[in-house]
Protein backbone atom coordinates (compact mmCIF):
# COMPACT_ATOMS: atom_id res chain seq x y z
CA UNK A 1 0.00 0.00 0.00
CA UNK A 2 1.36 3.63 -0.74
CA UNK A 3 1.37 6.01 1.59
CA UNK A 4 -1.52 7.99 0.11
CA UNK A 5 -3.60 5.15 -0.81
CA UNK A 6 -6.90 3.97 0.92
CA UNK A 7 -7.51 0.71 2.10
CA UNK A 8 -10.29 -1.17 0.81
CA UNK A 9 -11.62 -1.89 4.54
CA UNK A 10 -10.38 -0.22 7.45
CA UNK A 11 -8.76 -1.97 9.69
CA UNK A 12 -10.01 -3.07 13.74
CA UNK A 13 -8.58 -1.64 16.73
CA UNK A 14 -7.34 -5.23 17.53
CA UNK A 15 -5.35 -5.42 13.74
CA UNK A 16 -4.12 -2.05 14.26
CA UNK A 17 -2.28 -3.15 17.66
CA UNK A 18 -1.04 -6.25 15.84
CA UNK A 19 0.88 -4.44 13.10
CA UNK A 20 4.47 -4.43 13.26
CA UNK A 21 6.01 -0.94 13.67
CA UNK A 22 7.11 -0.91 10.10
CA UNK A 23 3.60 -2.25 8.73
CA UNK A 24 1.34 0.58 11.79
CA UNK A 25 3.92 3.01 9.68
CA UNK A 26 3.29 2.37 6.06
CA UNK A 27 -0.48 2.01 6.64
CA UNK A 28 -0.63 5.28 8.42
CA UNK A 29 1.46 7.03 6.17
CA UNK A 30 -1.06 9.32 4.89
CA UNK A 31 -2.53 10.68 8.15
CA UNK A 32 -0.60 13.76 7.88
CA UNK A 33 1.25 15.26 4.33
CA UNK A 34 4.69 13.60 3.60
CA UNK A 35 5.19 12.93 7.59
CA UNK A 36 5.28 9.38 7.83
CA UNK A 37 7.85 9.83 10.80
CA UNK A 38 4.79 10.80 12.64
CA UNK A 39 2.89 7.13 12.42
CA UNK A 40 6.13 5.58 13.84
CA UNK A 41 6.02 7.71 16.41
CA UNK A 42 2.19 6.72 17.12
CA UNK A 43 3.69 2.77 16.64
CA UNK A 44 5.43 3.13 19.53
CA UNK A 45 2.52 4.37 21.94
CA UNK A 46 0.44 1.03 21.19
CA UNK A 47 -1.53 -0.69 22.49
CA UNK A 48 -4.69 1.99 21.74
CA UNK A 49 -8.16 1.09 23.30
CA UNK A 50 -10.04 3.51 20.53
CA UNK A 51 -8.99 5.00 17.91
CA UNK A 52 -9.19 8.33 19.18
CA UNK A 53 -5.87 7.05 21.35
CA UNK A 54 -4.74 6.71 17.72
CA UNK A 55 -5.41 9.92 16.39
CA UNK A 56 -4.18 11.75 19.86
CA UNK A 57 -0.93 9.76 19.70
CA UNK A 58 -0.34 11.53 15.80
CA UNK A 59 -0.80 15.05 18.18
CA UNK A 60 1.24 14.02 20.81
CA UNK A 61 4.37 13.36 18.17
CA UNK A 62 3.66 16.51 16.20
CA UNK A 63 3.59 18.84 19.45
CA UNK A 64 6.31 17.17 21.08
CA UNK A 65 8.71 17.61 18.18
CA UNK A 66 10.52 20.62 17.36
CA UNK A 67 9.63 24.07 16.28
CA UNK A 68 11.11 23.64 12.90
CA UNK A 69 9.49 20.22 12.34
CA UNK A 70 6.19 21.42 12.79
CA UNK A 71 6.80 23.92 9.85
CA UNK A 72 7.61 21.59 7.85
CA UNK A 73 4.95 20.02 8.17
CA UNK A 74 2.75 22.82 7.94
CA UNK A 75 4.35 23.46 5.03
CA UNK A 76 3.95 20.15 3.53
CA UNK A 77 0.61 20.49 3.16
CA UNK A 78 -0.61 21.87 -0.02
CA UNK A 79 -2.39 25.63 -0.97
CA UNK A 80 -6.33 25.30 -1.06
CA UNK A 81 -7.28 24.96 -4.83
CA UNK A 82 -3.75 26.02 -5.13
CA UNK A 83 -1.04 25.04 -8.31
CA UNK A 84 -0.55 21.26 -7.05
CA UNK A 85 -4.28 20.53 -7.27
CA UNK A 86 -4.24 22.02 -10.90
CA UNK A 87 -1.89 20.05 -11.51
CA UNK A 88 -3.25 17.02 -9.96
CA UNK A 89 -0.46 16.62 -7.50
CA UNK A 90 -2.08 16.01 -4.53
CA UNK A 91 -2.01 12.84 -1.48
CA UNK A 92 -5.19 11.36 -2.63
CA UNK A 93 -6.44 12.21 0.71
CA UNK A 94 -5.78 16.08 0.13
CA UNK A 95 -7.36 15.60 -3.33
CA UNK A 96 -10.51 14.19 -1.70
CA UNK A 97 -10.61 16.09 0.66
CA UNK A 98 -10.83 19.31 -1.20
CA UNK A 99 -13.45 17.84 -4.00
CA UNK A 100 -15.49 16.99 -0.81
CA UNK A 101 -15.56 21.12 0.28
CA UNK A 102 -16.03 21.99 -3.54
CA UNK A 103 -13.03 23.31 -4.32
CA UNK A 104 -12.56 21.46 -7.25
CA UNK A 105 -15.43 23.32 -8.60
CA UNK A 106 -14.71 26.72 -7.78
CA UNK A 107 -15.98 29.94 -9.74
CA UNK A 108 -13.61 31.73 -11.86
CA UNK A 109 -13.80 34.87 -8.57
CA UNK A 110 -13.85 32.04 -6.20
CA UNK A 111 -10.46 30.70 -8.04
CA UNK A 112 -8.63 34.33 -8.18
CA UNK A 113 -9.46 34.97 -4.18
CA UNK A 114 -8.44 31.76 -3.10
CA UNK A 115 -4.87 32.61 -5.36
CA UNK A 116 -4.76 36.35 -3.41
CA UNK A 117 -5.63 34.68 0.16
CA UNK A 118 -2.78 31.68 -0.57
CA UNK A 119 -0.37 34.40 -1.74
CA UNK A 120 -1.09 36.47 1.24
CA UNK A 121 -0.40 33.66 3.19
CA UNK A 122 2.65 32.70 2.16
CA UNK A 123 3.98 36.86 2.13
CA UNK A 124 3.07 37.22 5.24
CA UNK A 125 3.50 33.90 7.36
CA UNK A 126 5.70 31.55 4.77
CA UNK A 127 2.53 28.99 4.98
CA UNK A 128 0.26 27.62 3.39
CA UNK A 129 -3.40 28.47 4.72
CA UNK A 130 -4.28 24.93 6.54
CA UNK A 131 -8.29 24.05 7.72
CA UNK A 132 -9.57 20.91 7.95
CA UNK A 133 -12.07 21.28 5.13
CA UNK A 134 -14.14 18.54 5.86
CA UNK A 135 -15.38 20.33 9.29
CA UNK A 136 -15.83 23.33 6.57
CA UNK A 137 -17.57 24.71 3.71
CA UNK A 138 -16.41 27.04 0.87
CA UNK A 139 -17.89 30.14 2.62
CA UNK A 140 -16.26 29.39 5.84
CA UNK A 141 -12.79 28.53 4.46
CA UNK A 142 -12.79 31.60 2.70
CA UNK A 143 -14.12 33.29 6.12
CA UNK A 144 -11.67 31.75 8.15
CA UNK A 145 -8.42 32.30 6.05
CA UNK A 146 -9.51 36.05 5.77
CA UNK A 147 -9.76 36.16 9.81
CA UNK A 148 -6.42 34.01 10.20
CA UNK A 149 -4.48 36.61 8.06
CA UNK A 150 -4.70 39.11 11.38
CA UNK A 151 -2.78 36.35 13.50
CA UNK A 152 0.71 36.75 14.49
CA UNK A 153 3.26 34.10 13.11
CA UNK A 154 2.79 32.37 16.61
CA UNK A 155 -1.31 32.51 16.69
CA UNK A 156 -0.68 31.18 13.25
CA UNK A 157 1.96 28.29 13.63
CA UNK A 158 -0.74 27.47 16.56
CA UNK A 159 -3.78 27.56 14.19
CA UNK A 160 -2.37 25.26 11.70
CA UNK A 161 -1.12 22.63 14.15
CA UNK A 162 -4.73 22.89 15.36
CA UNK A 163 -6.48 22.17 11.79
CA UNK A 164 -3.78 19.35 11.26
CA UNK A 165 -4.37 17.69 14.63
CA UNK A 166 -8.61 17.76 13.00
CA UNK A 167 -7.49 16.78 9.86
CA UNK A 168 -5.00 13.86 11.26
CA UNK A 169 -7.92 12.72 13.55
CA UNK A 170 -10.84 12.11 10.67
CA UNK A 171 -7.95 10.08 8.08
CA UNK A 172 -7.06 8.12 11.39
CA UNK A 173 -10.93 7.84 12.08
CA UNK A 174 -11.19 6.50 8.51
CA UNK A 175 -8.63 3.88 9.04
CA UNK A 176 -10.02 2.25 11.72
CA UNK A 177 -13.36 -0.07 11.41
CA UNK A 178 -15.91 0.92 13.87
CA UNK A 179 -17.37 -0.87 16.39
CA UNK A 180 -16.13 -2.71 18.94
CA UNK A 181 -12.71 -3.14 17.28
CA UNK A 182 -10.89 -5.08 19.86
Amino acid sequence: MTPSSAPADPLSLKDVNALSADAFTDYFAGVLEYSPQYAQAAAAQRPFQTADEVADAFKAAVQADSESAQLRLIRAHPDLAGKAALAGELTAESAHEQAAAGLDRLTPEEFAEFGRLNDAYHEKFKLPYVVCVRENNKSSIFEGARRRLANTPEQERQAALYEISRIARLRVLDLIAHGDGK
